[in-house]
């Protein structure tokens, strides 16, 4: 087994209840052991998601105390037993997992993936999550053909950015909502056609009359309850509403027969968990990701750095929507 170094304590930022942005606490705790199977990780770079203000906030139940961060990159410290598939120093980063707003990391195998040399540790702990998400919904979720023109909300946002480029690499039209000038202006330069501002405009209306009257192929919705309606109202006849997200609460049930009244359209509400269910998927979609960010055909933007003792502000801006791209704890 690769020892890690002797410090014997570590950063971490602990919740022992789920609360306010107060609720988590830059605490000294000691450094764990990897085990069978798991390797420790000294983090470089964290992500910061709508997930960890969920699980913060109570809105997602999870066990306390614990440490939030379902993102982050870094370095292998060291290797548990049993181990042969990552040594100490290679680059790996992971999703999904609890324990990345700390200093170091356990991480199982399984869930670790190589981050290769064209792509920094910020880069990784900036994509990894949301690209993934983005891939998924454009590759599978529903498969954007060319000359299809589909629609994404929130459009100047961490997913948004990097659905509206991967969108437009599968050849189709992009209509964007966003709403300052600022946003706007995002969601343009990465490749949006369109910009709807759902502040001014009613954007069903507007989808159809920039479409028109046809309405859009898909609909990649990560807002939830505010947008719900008018994204069931933006899709033609036999689209696809992708409901992926909730960052602006919970949709209501919604009566089946409303869907037939749409137009014969699909409701779905996927989880990136199960679209990289193994970890043949994991391992392919994470270097498509990856090969696109190192090849410039991914720009990957960071809205904001902030440092592990800043965890609660990073998460009050975004709560507030007065970020855009990806924020990080550095």
């Amino acid at each position: 087994m690769t020892q890690h170094s002797e410090r014997s304590g570590m950063r971490a930022i602990v919740i022992e209840e789920q609360g306010g942005p107060e609720a988590m606490r830059l605490a000294d705790i000691d450094t764990p052991d990897p085990g069978a199977g798991e390797v420790l990780v000294d983090v470089d770079a964290r992500g910061v998601n709508f997930i960890d203000v969920y699980q913060r906030s109570g809105a997602y139940s999870v066990p306390t105390p614990f440490t939030p961060g379902v993102e982050a990159a870094g370095r292998v410290a060291a290797v548990g037993p049993g181990v042969t598939e990552f040594a100490a120093g290679a680059r790996v980063a992971w999703a999904m997992l609890p324990g990345g707003y700390a200093d170091q990391a356990v991480v199982p195998v399984q869930r670790l993936v190589p981050v290769p040399d064209g792509v920094t540790a910020e880069q990784a702990a900036a994509t990894l999550l949301q690209g993934m998400t983005a891939h998924y919904l454009t590759h599978a979720t529903y498969a954007v053909q060319p000359g299809e023109t589909v629609l994404v909300h929130a459009a100047a946002g961490g997913t948004g950015l990097l659905l509206v480029q991967l969108a437009k690499a599968r050849g189709a039209t992009v209509i964007g909502t966003a709403s300052t000038g600022e946003k706007q202006r995002l969601a343009r330069e990465a490749g949006a056609d369109e910009i709807i501002d759902y502040t001014t405009a009613d954007v069903a209306p507007a989808v159809r009359e920039l479409t028109d009257g046809q309405g859009v192929a898909a609909v990649y919705d990560g807002v939830g309850a505010g947008t719900f309606e008018a994204s069931l109202a933006s899709l033609r006849m036999r689209g696809v509403l992708a409901l992926f997200g909730q960052a602006g609460g919970a949709v209501p049930p919604v009566d089946p027969q409303r869907l037939n009244t749409a137009g014969s359209v699909y409701l779905t509400r996927p989880s990136l968990a199960h679209y990289v269910a193994t970890r043949a998927e994991l391992l392919e979609r994470a270097a498509d990701v990856f090969g696109l960010v190192e090849s410039g055909r991914l720009e990957v933007r960071v809205g904001g750095r902030y440092a592990l003792s800043e965890a609660a502000r990073a998460h009050e801006d975004l709560a507030a929507r007065r970020t855009t791209g990806k924020l990080l704890l550095t």
